[in-house]
C-alpha cells in the first residue's frame, strides 16, 4: 500500500464559549483576515409558515430562536441540525456579516479580527410595524455594549416610521410580532 499525503485545511477560526453578550458566543482562536469566509449557517430548512407555527413570537417574553431568513420561501432553523454558526452573537458594531448566496448563508469577516475577539454580525431583524418602543428594548433588546449600540436587534427605523411614531406617541401600543426570520437573537 502506498502512502497518501493529507493536506490539512486552514486551522479552525473560532471556538464557542460563554459570552458577555448573550449565552454562548464564537471567539477567534487565530488572526482572521478581512473577507475570510468562516462558516456556513446551516440547519433545517422550513417555510416561513412552518417557522411561525414552530415559534410563537407573541407568547414569548424574549425572542430566542436560531432562525435565519434566506428568501421569501425559506427559513433556516439552526436549532435543528445546526452548527456553531448559530452561536455568533449580534453586535451593532460587528466584525462579520452574513452573505446569502444561492439560498445558502455564509459568515464572513468584514475586518481583521484578533485572537480572543468575539465574532459578531448585525442581525437587523425585520420589522412588521407592530413593534412598540418597549418591545425594542425588552423583547428585542441588544446587549452588545458597543459605542454604536442602538439598543435593539431590530433593523433601524426608516424616516417614515420615525415620523409615524412621533405622530402616534402616547397612544396605546398593539401587540408585537416582529418578523423573526431575518436572523433571530439567541442566548445559546
Amino acid at each position: 500500500m502506498g502512502s497518501r499525503e493529507v493536506t490539512p485545511g486552514p486551522p479552525r477560526a473560532f471556538v464557542v464559549r460563554r459570552s458577555r453578550i448573550a449565552g454562548r458566543g464564537a471567539f477567534a482562536v487565530r488572526r482572521i483576515r478581512k473577507g475570510e469566509r468562516l462558516i456556513e449557517y446551516v440547519g433545517e430548512r422550513l417555510t416561513h409558515a412552518e417557522a411561525d407555527a414552530r415559534y410563537d413570537d407573541t407568547a414569548a417574553d424574549d425572542h430566542h430562536t436560531f432562525l435565519f431568513s434566506v428568501s421569501r420561501q425559506t427559513v433556516i432553523d439552526a436549532a435543528v441540525s445546526g452548527n456553531d454558526a448559530r452561536f455568533i452573537n449580534h453586535s451593532c458594531e460587528p466584525n462579520c456579516e452574513a452573505v446569502i448566496e444561492r439560498s445558502r448563508v455564509f459568515i464572513e469577516a468584514i475586518r481583521t479580527i484578533c485572537p480572543g475577539e468575539e465574532l459578531t454580525y448585525d442581525y437587523s431583524l425585520e420589522r412588521d410595524g407592530t413593534e412598540t418602543e418597549a418591545d425594542e428594548v425588552t423583547k428585542y433588546g441588544c446587549r452588545c455594549g458597543s459605542l454604536e449600540c442602538r439598543r435593539t436587534l431590530l433593523r433601524p427605523l426608516s424616516r417614515a416610521e420615525k415620523k409615524r411614531r412621533a405622530a402616534t406617541a402616547g397612544r396605546p401600543g398593539r401587540p408585537s410580532r416582529a418578523h423573526a426570520h431575518a436572523r433571530s437573537g439567541h442566548k445559546g
